[in-house]
């Protein structure tokens, strides 16, 4: 991994973002619109690995899962446009572009652009500390907007913590690292995709990030799919890992 592993994720996760700003400008059909993102904003990416990284494998949520990544040195992870649903609801901002790297058996660069937002935070300009606290004084858990999990109401008795529903994972984690949430928690269950790319940010701003049990998080993984995902500041994670088992329990 290079310097310009973290360039390239930001820059391709932006590009990607401004065709699909164009995209949605011209507005239409919501479900043509949704269905023409995904595949836009794949066809670019792919192009653009096999173009500028040709050696290197990718896994992307709207291509076919080849295995041969299982036996690669460097995958991309990729989610052309997470939150499909809010991309085709006028004047929703909580969507995004995924681009993370694996190397290795770890996340090594990544980058979550908001086009809608107007921000993109990535790997390649990462200042490693401690995340700001969310405004308001009170703890706010950032949750799925379509599918929170159903420990969560008890979470929130447990910690007094207000819920916020939003919808991209990379829109939840990204309103953490920016101090506008304290905490991500999600258990209804997620693909590599969704949370590599912001993962990968949070690890770089010294967020936590781990399962809901506290494990580590896999990637490049036979079978994709991710259980639950806490992404928090760092020093909530003990608390909330506890309050986490309890409500579950």
């Amino acid at each position: 991994m290079t310097d310009d592993d973290h360039r390239l994720a930001r820059d391709l996760a932006e590009r990607a973002g401004e065709r699909l700003l164009e995209l949605r400008t011209r507005g239409g059909d919501p479900a043509q619109l949704r269905a023409d993102g995904d595949r836009s904003s794949h066809e670019y990416l792919m192009a653009e690995f096999t173009r500028l990284r040709p050696g290197d494998a990718v896994l992307s949520e709207e291509g076919k899962d080849d295995q041969a990544r299982l036996s690669a040195g460097r995958v991309w992870i990729i989610d052309p446009l997470d939150g499909t649903r809010e991309f085709g609801e006028e004047g929703r901002t909580d969507w995004a572009v995924h681009v993370a790297l694996w190397e290795r058996g770890e996340l090594a660069a990544g980058a979550v652009a908001l086009p809608a937002q107007g921000k993109t935070l990535s790997t390649a300009d990462a200042t490693p500390g401690p995340a700001a606290t969310a405004a308001g004084g009170g703890l706010r858990i950032v949750i799925s907007r379509s599918r929170p999990p159903a420990f969560m109401q008890r979470l929130a008795e447990i910690t007094g913590a207000e819920l916020v529903p939003l919808g991209s994972a990379g829109a939840k984690v990204a309103s953490v690292v920016l101090g506008e949430n304290d905490a991500y928690v999600h258990a209804g269950g997620q693909y590599e995709w969704d949370s590599a790319a912001p993962v990968a940010v949070a690890h770089a701003r010294g967020l936590h990030a781990s399962r809901i049990d506290g494990s580590v998080l896999a990637y490049n993984q036979p079978h994709p799919w991710m259980p639950d995902l806490l992404v928090c500041r760092s020093g909530l994670a003990g608390d909330l890992l506890d309050a986490i088992s309890k409500a579950g329990s």
